[in-house]
């Protein structure tokens, strides 16, 4: 059922997160996140995940209102002329479109290794502190079929905002695990049977070409600053190159993700 606000006061409550948009731990230890964007709003009040509440502007409401009427929730929609939901969030919209969404319980690890099928595909993420950059690899994992993806210690929040927006709503229906320690998550995988590849810039073991895809894998991406901790690389099976031009040193990591995660598909026969 739907709850139409129009927005009278700032003060309101259920305005909170829509106000604290720049302070992201204080989403984190509410369990919940911000999607902006029209298309990335359709895209979670589409999927399966919980919605808290919508922001809107007056002329976004309409093209909105069948998605909004399928929610099983009792939902909030709070409209405003989109001059006004800008001084609300501190910042131009393109177009007058946010919603507060729940994040789900992180799946279990030995359940997608049981009902995903087979030869896995897993991506794994090291380092990655920018949010723009782990969102843009988890929309290329999603493109190209990865069953899963590990989060790493010492990567950020999957969740957060921008991360969400560079994953234009496809981080709502890959399955995300953030991990506690990567390294020993990789030692117990390898020790049934998955293989792990490590994408780094200056391997002298394969080209990308030369590494066996085809079976259980899961390739590892680090930052392009620091590329793999050392943990992480010595725990994987092996290390691979992308071979390119000498006078140039690496590719971002989504670059370098679109052309690792084809390769798996096309040593599979997938593309």
């Amino acid at each position: 059922m739907l709850r139409i606000r129009n927005i009278e006061s700032f003060d309101l409550p259920e305005l909170e997160p829509y106000r604290t948009l720049k302070r992201p731990l204080e989403h984190q230890q509410a369990g919940i996140f911000v999607a902006e964007g029209e298309k990335i709003v359709r895209r979670l009040l589409e999927s399966r995940l919980g919605v808290v509440s919508v922001l809107l502007s007056e002329e976004m409401f309409q093209p909105m209102q069948p998605l909004l009427a399928a929610r099983p929730e009792d939902l909030p929609v709070f409209l405003g002329p989109k001059k006004l939901l800008e001084s609300l969030i501190g910042y131009t919209l393109y177009k007058g479109a946010l919603a507060v969404g729940r994040v789900p319980p992180m799946p279990l690890l030995a359940d997608l290794l049981r009902t995903n099928p087979r030869p896995l595909f897993l991506a794994a993420a090291d380092g990655i502190n920018s949010a723009e950059n782990l969102g843009a690899l988890i929309r290329n994992c999603a493109a190209f079929g990865v069953h899963a993806l590990l989060v790493g210690e010492t990567c950020c929040n999957p969740f957060l905002r921008r991360s969400v927006r560079n994953s234009m709503g496809t981080l709502f229906k890959l399955p995300t695990l953030e991990l506690g320690n990567l390294a020993e998550t990789i030692a117990d995988l390898r020790a049934r049977g998955i293989r792990f590849v490590a994408a780094h810039p200056h391997a002298s073991q394969h080209t990308l070409t030369q590494a066996d895809l085809t079976g259980d894998c899961c390739i590892v991406f680090g930052s392009e600053g620091h590329g793999l901790s050392p943990a992480v690389r010595e725990a994987c099976d092996e290390c691979v190159v992308i071979p390119m031009s000498k006078d140039v040193d690496s590719l971002n990591v989504s670059s370098a993700g679109a052309v690792f995660l084809y390769e798996v598909c096309r040593q599979r026969g997938l593309m």
